[in-house]
């Protein structure tokens, strides 16, 4: 008969059975309204769609944990409207777009842009109170191939930014826009909080682990190598600056940056060319347990955003692998998805790589407290005028 070891209560040191109970950060994660999250970010412009989506097909988005619909009005005018209809409450995604709004598919009730109700065609000339109803709707504005909304209260509405990266073009380059969420690792829509992935690109160390030697090169050799990094505060937000010492004697320095509300501003990592940084990203919201990314870039060639240096890694796209080979080749989708659809910031042993992720929470604290105070969190201006937000992000060989 085989003998049982007997365990002692010594042995059972961290044994799961006594672990408290996790919970996560609400004040950083959530981001509905009211919320304190929430409000901050309804203190800022975000895209919702490609200019391109604005069409006379309504498009259902979902944006900061609310259900709208976006159009584009036969006069060409973009649209962004609560899907619930002022009337009954169906959705105005299986409504019509005509010349002047958009008329709800049950009771033909029409809303121009801005929420007028300017049709109630079952109601006695056209609906005599008409005037009084409005449809609940953001404004928006268009740049840069994306229609941007704002979503907080109107008396502090800012101006929409502009940034020198996008505007100030080199030769041979143009504009283009992509809403496949690069730098997510996966689809265009990832199964968790937006901030388990916007804290990832003030995350260095996770690149020579991650990408470079437990799932095989995902970017370039030089990528591989661990980085000596320093964390930083901006004006707008916190950057990291990297240094790789290179066999020849020369340093790859690799500047990256996380502006607010959601920007992420980062260098091909497949080292397509050294200078300035070419694409934006905005870490989108959807609610609090989904995100996407639509990106901006200056390119040299339709439809290619990240263009591959000479010894950077081919990969297959990830819709092509199969889950067998995601588990034994995971990307940033895999481990920022695996911490679950909202990490529990309780169970986290930070450390001292961790330092760019404590700058950004501490900062995200800090603005959240500027708007429950009453204050204009950073980043937003008032002045039409203001010249184009100029970031150091970008790579550089250092002889």
């Amino acid at each position: 008969m085989a003998v049982i070891p007997r365990i002692v209560a010594a042995d059972m040191a961290g044994s799961g059975y006594h672990r408290p109970e996790p919970s996560y950060r609400a004040e950083l994660t959530e981001v509905g309204r009211g919320t304190p999250m929430g409000e901050l970010m309804r203190r800022y412009w975000h895209p919702v769609g490609l200019s391109s989506h604005a069409t006379d097909t309504p498009r259902e988005v979902r944006v900061l944990g609310e259900d709208l619909v976006l159009f584009r009005d036969k006069r060409g005018r973009p649209g962004l409207v609560h899907a619930r209809c002022a009337h009954r409450g169906t959705s105005l995604y299986y409504g019509r777009v005509e010349e002047e709004g958009i008329r709800c598919c049950y009771h033909g009730w029409m809303f121009d842009v801005q929420g007028h109700c300017l049709d109630q065609p079952c109601e006695p000339d056209g609906g005599r109170a008409r005037g009084k109803i409005r449809q609940p709707w953001y404004p928006v504005q268009e740049q840069y191939g994306l229609i941007f909304a704002y979503m907080g209260p109107p008396e502090r509405m800012p101006v929409l930014p502009r940034y020198d990266c996008l505007e100030r073009m080199d030769e041979g380059e143009f504009l283009d826009v992509d809403d496949t969420s690069i730098g997510s690792g996966g689809p265009a829509i990832s199964p968790c909080n937006w901030l388990q992935h916007y804290e990832n690109v003030v995350d260095p160390f996770h690149v020579p682990i991650l990408h470079g030697s437990f799932s095989g090169t995902q970017f370039t050799p030089t990528m591989n190598m661990m980085p000596q990094a320093v964390f930083e505060p901006t004006p707008l937000g916190v950057k990291v600056v990297s240094h790789r010492d290179l066999p020849d004697g020369r340093k790859f320095r690799r500047v990256t940056e996380v502006c607010l509300p959601t920007l992420r501003v980062v260098p091909n990592p497949r080292v397509g060319k050294f200078g300035r940084v070419e694409t934006i990203g905005w870490t989108l919201p959807i609610d609090d347990t989904h995100y996407r990314i639509y990106t901006a870039g200056r390119v040299t060639e339709k439809g290619v955003m990240l263009p591959r240096g000479k010894d950077a890694a081919q990969l297959q796209r990830w819709e092509d692998l199969t889950p067998e080979e995601r588990r034994a080749r995971p990307n940033d989708y895999e481990a920022q998805v695996g911490q679950g659809p909202i990490t529990f910031h309780s169970e986290e042993h930070m450390a001292t790589s961790d330092r760019g992720i404590a700058m950004l929470r501490r900062l995200l604290e800090r603005e959240v407290k500027a708007v429950a105070e009453g204050r204009d969190p950073v980043g937003t201006s008032f002045d039409p005028e203001a010249e184009p937000i100029v970031f150091e992000a970008g790579q550089h060989i250092i002889e």
